[in-house]
């Protein structure tokens, strides 16, 4: 096959592999803070909280439905979001961190 025809299928195959790829979001947390605080995100979208602090963090949403384990310094959690809605979430060992995820199609 020559190079060009196989560039060629390549590109063709492409999209149907991006086209099953799941969305990714980014949430770190530095200087006891979570950045961004609120993120905006589609249906299926997985976020994933990164602890760049040095001190533990654990992740827990106000309704309950997620909870991570304490996290240490560079440990990550990963949740997706299936379904739409807005999900209000808390570190449990430092309740003044606060941050949301929207779920909106």
């Amino acid at each position: 096959m020559k190079f060009s025809n196989l560039m060629f299928a390549i590109l063709l195959t492409a999209p149907a592999h991006i086209a099953g790829a799941v969305d990714l979001a980014t949430v770190e947390i530095k200087k006891f803070a979570f950045e961004p605080k609120e993120i905006t995100v589609a249906p299926g979208t997985k976020v994933v909280w990164i602890n760049r602090d040095e001190t533990p963090h654990q992740i827990r949403t106000d309704d309950g439905s997620f909870v991570s384990k304490a996290m240490d310094t560079d440990d990550q959690y990963e949740q997706v979001f299936a379904k739409e809605g807005d999900f209000s979430y808390v570190c449990t060992l430092h309740p003044f961190m606060t941050g949301i995820v929207h779920v909106h199609k």
